[in-house]
């Protein structure tokens, strides 16, 4: 097993602290020396797009991704327009805020629909008119598999192997993938499909949450802190080295408990365990 990973590949999201404003993140990871973040649309747009751009480039801080775009899954016309306007929209804010990867949750099924194969391939429909557009402006889309249970309403895309699977009819250079450790530790095909990934210059990005149980009602901020569940992250981390890989690693973690305490106690308690567990 390998040694714990530099200080320097962390990337702390936004949403693992979300209690904290944007001035406040700069501020409390100046105050750390962490020096990337993964950043939230809503938030950024609630500052401002390029306020925050420069916010993030006064404060020596590299954005490793934005979250997020996607949502490709729409059958009616005017819902599917609006759905590529607002993709397009994100591969704007991401290349103005410098972070040459946007994270894609791909979207659920449509309404009454019971089709995943035709929900997955309007998915490739819209990435073959945003790749291009991506490209033009430096950014990649990066598609992240989530863990079944969000199949119905969020995200029909739930491995690796799917994941790779639509990628791959594009240029790396425009598609590629998230491998999140809360989304996929659970696939014995993982380790393969991260190899696969590497191969083709495919892996955009890696996250990292816990998985934790029993979970929440609602599910959606059901993960935990590294350390606290189940996951073997430094096995991950090593799979994905192995694969290539040796850029950020970014902790996301959707956790009321976390949101609820201070804000630099859990970038403190985050950095900590990321030396312990990634």
């Amino acid at each position: 097993m390998s040694a714990a990973p530099p200080l320097s590949r962390l990337s702390v999201n936004q949403e693992t602290i979300k209690q904290w404003s944007l001035p406040e993140l700069a501020e409390g990871c100046a105050k750390e020396g962490v020096t990337s973040v993964g950043l939230w649309r809503a938030p950024v747009q609630a500052y401002g797009v390029e306020r925050a751009a420069r916010l993030m480039r006064e404060s020596g801080l590299a954005v490793t991704s934005l979250c997020r775009g996607g949502f490709l899954t729409d059958t009616a016309g005017a819902a599917r327009a609006r759905a590529l306007d607002d993709n397009r929209a994100a591969i704007d804010e991401a290349a103005a805020l410098g972070a040459d990867t946007l994270v894609l949750v791909s979207g659920g099924l449509p309404p009454g629909s019971k089709d995943l194969a035709g929900a997955r391939e309007r998915i490739a429909d819209g990435l073959a008119l945003l790749g291009p557009y991506a490209e033009e402006r430096s950014v990649r889309l990066a598609i992240e598999p989530l863990h079944p249970m969000f199949a119905s309403d969020r995200c029909v895309v739930s491995t690796l192997g799917q994941a790779l699977d639509l990628a791959e009819r594009f240029p790396a250079r425009q598609v590629g993938v998230v491998v999140d450790t809360y989304h996929v530790w659970w696939d014995d095909q993982a380790p393969a499909q991260i190899a696969r990934a590497g191969a083709g210059g495919r892996l955009h990005a890696f996250q990292l949450a816990d998985w934790i149980t029993p979970l929440p009602a609602g599910v959606l901020l059901g993960r935990g802190q590294l350390g606290d569940g189940c996951v073997d992250f430094r096995a991950f981390r090593d799979l994905v080295d192995a694969a290539g890989y040796d850029g950020p690693i970014e902790v996301e973690i959707f956790n009321e408990a976390l949101w609820e305490r201070d804000g630099g106690e859990v970038l403190r308690e985050t950095a900590e365990r990321f030396r312990t567990h990634a």
